[in-house]
């Protein structure tokens, strides 16, 4: 009997958190984060109406004392001849400053910062915040996406104005510089030169932008234009530690290579650098390219002579007493290999109650190193994952037994259910998912052919 995997997703729509650094791999748990914040922000409504409320008894305090002391300074004799005034002089000076002095001492923030210290173990780390801007230039690969655009909130498929300020594209960038990743640097620090130039505020300076830019753009061989950006440099900031030096060195390498190549020297283009300007590094997936394509809807289509073998049909389990009265509707989606959905197999009801129990479950997903066998996470399995057994709840049972009912197979020798929950930029990345078993002795060759098998162990 064939081993049968049952993969549940949580899909929800946008940021408590179970571990540091790894609140960014999870939606599920990241809408938490949304609530959290909405209740810091009510806090800090409260902290600015106490403040304000405390400035403006202040301000009315001062507002009389002032016209009080114009009278009594112009004659003080005179003033204080009146014993009530001598009275209440003593009695302001005695009392009342006093109070004014525990009302200027009071701390409205107390609340506050009471509030931000208990939520603050549940905030994203700076790990978090690394993996989240992977996680974004991630897409801007796989989807082609234009940092303009990107920055602009001009995505697929979304109808946000969620924008990235010229802070946002500088930390992009320097993520991406940290991680030596000088293509995506090149590409989000000249979005960031961009929006600049373009008057947005800002408080990066444009020195540092165009200090890094400069470095990236050498890094990525372009020689011309790295020397034209470290100019701007020197320009605008003649004292930079580092442009002087780096001018200097750009100038005698760009001579070296025309001279070595027997060439004129070219100024550096005008168009901006965009994407595609610079060719991106490959990496360790060999199937990157398709792997992406298939991500964008490209590769093979399904074309009308075979979309007309496809079909719908309701499906009884072979007559299986359980579904007779409720047969399940199965949609056929690809023909080889073969590919099957299911209408309405999960209620909302049920899928709300399978959220339920995974969430508070959910931790990082792991992958099996191939040298130590050990579970690890990976940058390539962007998720977190809880596994839900028929003996926890009776809605899991009743799904493990519907599994088998339209599958005729059996989940005893199947993983638990699992509940898959991908955060930004989530991904599973195409990876062979099984280990050899030791070779058995006794399997013989049969003509070029060696028997084996394969073990599909959980992930």
């Amino acid at each position: 009997m064939r081993d049968f995997g049952v993969f549940c997703s949580l899909v929800l729509l946008c940021c408590c958190c179970i571990s540091q650094a790894e609140i960014f791999t999870s939606i599920g748990q990241m809408t938490d984060l949304v609530f959290t914040e909405k209740e810091l922000v009510q806090s800090l409504a409260e902290y600015i109406k106490a403040e304000e409320a405390k400035l403006a008894a202040v301000k009315s305090w001062a507002n009389k004392l002032d016209s009080l002391t114009k009278i009594s300074t112009s004659d003080p004799e005179g003033f204080l001849a009146h014993p009530v005034n001598a009275y209440k002089l003593v009695k302001r000076l005695n009392t009342e400053w006093s109070e004014l002095e525990s009302l200027v001492l009071q701390n409205p923030s107390d609340g506050f910062i009471s509030n931000m210290t208990a939520h603050r173990r549940y905030f994203p780390d700076e790990e978090d915040e690394t993996g989240a801007a992977r996680a974004l230039m991630r897409l801007q690969d796989t989807y082609q996406l234009d940092s303009e655009a990107f920055a602009q909130g001009k995505l697929p498929g979304t109808h946000s104005n969620a924008r990235l300020t010229v802070d946002d594209c500088f930390g992009m960038g320097k993520t991406a510089y940290n991680d030596g990743d000088y293509y995506h640097a090149v590409l989000w620090m000249q979005q960031a030169l961009r929006q600049l130039d373009a008057g947005d505020e800002a408080e990066v300076v444009k020195s540092d932008i165009l200090d890094y830019l400069s470095y990236s753009v050498y890094q990525m061989g372009d020689l011309p234009r790295a020397l034209e950006l470290t100019r701007r440099l020197v320009a605008i900031d003649p004292n930079h530690q580092r442009a002087g030096g780096n001018l200097r060195y750009f100038e005698v390498l760009l001579s070296k290579q025309m001279k070595e190549q027997n060439q004129a020297f070219e100024p550096a283009t005008e168009e901006p650098i965009q994407l595609g300007t610079y060719t991106r590094p490959r990496d360790h997936l060999p199937e990157r390219e398709a792997y992406e394509a298939l991500c964008r809807g490209e590769g093979l289509q399904m074309n009308e002579a075979r979309r007309s073998h496809l079909f719908c049909r309701y499906r009884d389990g072979r007559r299986n007493p359980r579904l007779l009265l409720r047969p399940l509707m199965e949609e056929d989606e690809w023909d080889s290999p073969r590919i099957v959905r299911y209408i309405d197999f999960l209620s909302e009801r049920e899928m709300s109650k399978i959220k339920e129990l995974a969430k508070p479950r959910l931790e990082r997903a792991t992958v099996r190193d191939p040298k130590t066998g050990v579970l690890t996470t990976a940058q390539y399995r962007v998720s977190k994952s809880a596994w839900l057994e028929g003996e926890e709840d009776p809605l899991i049972e009743r799904v493990n037994q519907r599994i088998e009912d339209v599958t005729g197979l059996t989940v005893e020798t199947a993983e638990l259910l699992q509940v898959a929950n991908y955060g930004v930029g989530g991904q599973y990345e195409p990876h062979y998912d099984f280990s050899r078993r030791p070779f058995d002795s006794s399997l013989k060759a049969d003509g070029n052919r060696l028997a084996t098998f394969l073990n599909y162990a959980p992930q």
